[in-house]
């Protein structure tokens, strides 16, 4: 660290901030209130760090984020998963808001995240929908489980609870389509995500809404932050098999479905899962590929802002 560089780690609690900064021995506390965030920028501002860390935490950390970065601070917000194997990594075991707070300040100090754009307001809500619509059609899965084991009486309720899921649904999707349509930034790149086979309102939301890199990230980069690029698992003569995993979930989710419908709409995801498939390779292999390749013509239609075409060579009947 430099002599004047400090790094500091900010553990979000509903109710509270924890603060470690490098160098000081101790941790502090503000409360999570607009007092509590005009003392905390107030106590950084004279040291200014180089860079402030606090975890993604389901939108706890965000007016935190927004109050630091409008006090011209640089503010990462980073994976918890990512703060976890860091702490293993330097034998971490017990855990409280206090040390998460001091093992922040290491991982600003050691790693140096990189600091993003924070979402705007529009972003926000449209994240919130999109979450909340994520949350209902889990809960309408999990009813539609526990009927299958309901006594006849208790089937009757789950089937009202179904019913007003079924409309909760519904009246998101028009919300979320009713966002989409005031925003015209939004409207354009929706039309371009919908003009690719296979790909509809759903997961035109979640791309726009929870990706906004695509179109500005080469493949490959943008291949990882999905989590849908193949990771090797090799060891001298060893070779083992490839997985994928980590990155956005919930937009590597959307992308599944998407491309479950694209080998069926899109020819040229058809073709390319047909041929894997042909050649042998397993049918969820050949689809997480498949999902890469989807992946790649969505961020070149953003990119290049050019609705889909079907190219000649595979065009039906062709």
């Amino acid at each position: 660290m430099s002599k004047n560089e400090t790094y500091v780690g900010i553990d979000v609690a509903q109710d509270h901030l924890d603060v470690q900064v490098s160098g000081e021995t101790a941790p502090w506390r503000v409360p999570r209130t607009e007092a509590g965030l005009e003392a905390l920028c107030t106590r950084l501002a004279p040291s200014l760090p180089a860079r402030i860390v606090m975890e993604v935490t389901g939108g706890l950390e965000l007016p935190v984020a927004q109050a630091l970065s409008a006090a011209g601070h640089a503010v990462a917000r980073v994976n918890p998963r990512h703060v976890r194997d860091f702490g293993r990594a330097l034998g971490y075991r017990a855990k409280t808001d206090a040390i998460d707070a001091a093992l922040l300040a290491r991982f600003a100090e050691t790693i140096r995240p990189a600091v993003r754009p924070l979402p705007d307001a529009e972003t926000q809500a449209l994240r919130g929908l999109v979450g909340r619509r994520r949350q209902v059609v889990r809960l309408i899965a999990q009813e539609r489980t526990h009927r299958h084991t309901a006594a006849p009486d208790m089937q009757a309720r789950i089937d009202r609870h179904l019913a007003w899921l079924a409309e909760e649904r519904d009246q998101l999707d028009q919300a979320i389509e009713r966002l989409l349509q005031a925003h015209a930034a939004w409207q354009e790149q929706a039309e371009l995500l919908r003009s690719v086979p296979g790909v509809g309102g759903v997961v035109t939301g979640v791309l726009l809404a929870e990706l906004p890199e695509l179109g500005r990230l080469s493949h490959r980069t943008l291949a990882a932050l999905v989590g849908v690029a193949p990771f090797n698992h090799d060891s001298g003569h060893f070779r083992g098999r490839r997985t994928i995993g980590g990155g956005r979930a919930s937009v590597r989710q959307a992308l599944y479905m998407a491309t479950l419908s694209a080998t069926r709409a899109n020819p040229v995801i058809r073709a390319f899962y047909t041929r894997l498939v042909a050649r042998g390779k397993p049918k969820k292999v050949a689809l997480v590929a498949a999902m890469h390749k989807l992946l790649t013509l969505l961020n070149a239609v953003m990119r290049d802002k050019t609705p889909w075409r079907t190219p000649p060579q595979v065009m039906p009947g062709t």
